[in-house]
């Protein structure tokens, strides 16, 4: 897994850079401390690392095989929104994150109501934000393990996704890979047939897809953070088992 540093670097794989033929973008947004950071690692990595530093906005990238074919995913996690008395408080990095990607994926707690209560705005928001009005949106329920702190009913996911007309999946990053992973893969693969193979000398023949000259491009990836964060809880959990 790549990370592409900060959302404010968010470009496409130069041609001669990505190994694949395709190239997927996903946005991730939500409140802040729903776990969206932890669902792209878990995703991308099958880890699970609980303690983030929030509100950063990384930008990961990693090669998968989607129904038998190499695709590039460029995942985008954004810093959590707030809301204020205009509304809700979002940057103009976030406009930009849901502008360029080519789906979205919306996250509220199980256990935080407010979280919630932010999805129909969000939902309004990409929905003003994005151009084209066919954009696949997905609703995932994140931290499903923590029953005993749950403060959103379980049909009313399934409630909201209908009345927006998105697919809704309720999942736990921290216990079950499987559902987060079945959640992100249903995506990539609708996204990959929605898409047509673009071949790889493209570029010659003039009908690659410009990056935005507004938008710099990424530097050289550093998984330094992610590493020693994952080495962190490793060491945490051998002291636990060791004082008991």
């Amino acid at each position: 897994m790549r990370l592409i540093q900060n959302m404010s670097t968010i470009a496409e794989y130069p041609s001669a850079e990505c190994p694949s033929n395709r190239v997927i973008k996903i946005a991730v947004i939500g409140g802040s401390g729903v776990g969206k950071t932890a669902l792209v690692v878990r995703f991308l990595t099958k880890r699970f690392i609980g303690d983030y530093e929030r509100n950063v906005g990384n930008l990961y990238s990693r090669e998968l095989q989607i129904d038998g074919e190499q695709l590039a995913i460029q995942v985008q996690d954004t810093p959590g929104v707030q809301v204020n008395a205009n509304g809700l408080s979002c940057t103009d990095q976030m406009s930009r994150s849901i502008q360029w990607a080519d789906a979205v994926v919306m996250v509220y707690s199980v256990t935080d109501c407010r979280s919630f209560d932010l999805i129909s705005q969000l939902h309004q928001l990409v929905s003003r934000t994005h151009t084209d009005r066919s954009l696949p949106i997905i609703l995932v329920a994140n931290k499903a393990d923590l029953l005993h702190v749950r403060r959103v009913d379980a049909q009313e996911g399934p409630l909201l996704a209908s009345a927006l007309g998105c697919s809704f999946y309720e999942v736990s990053a921290s216990e079950d890979y499987s559902q987060v992973h079945g959640a992100f893969h249903r995506l990539c693969v609708d996204l990959a047939k929605q898409q047509p193979q673009t071949p790889i000398n493209a570029a010659s023949s003039g009908t690659e897809k410009k990056r935005s000259p507004l938008i710099p491009r990424p530097k050289s990836p550093n998984m330094q953070d992610l590493k020693r964060r994952f080495k962190q809880v490793l060491s945490a959990k051998v002291r636990t088992v060791t004082s008991v």
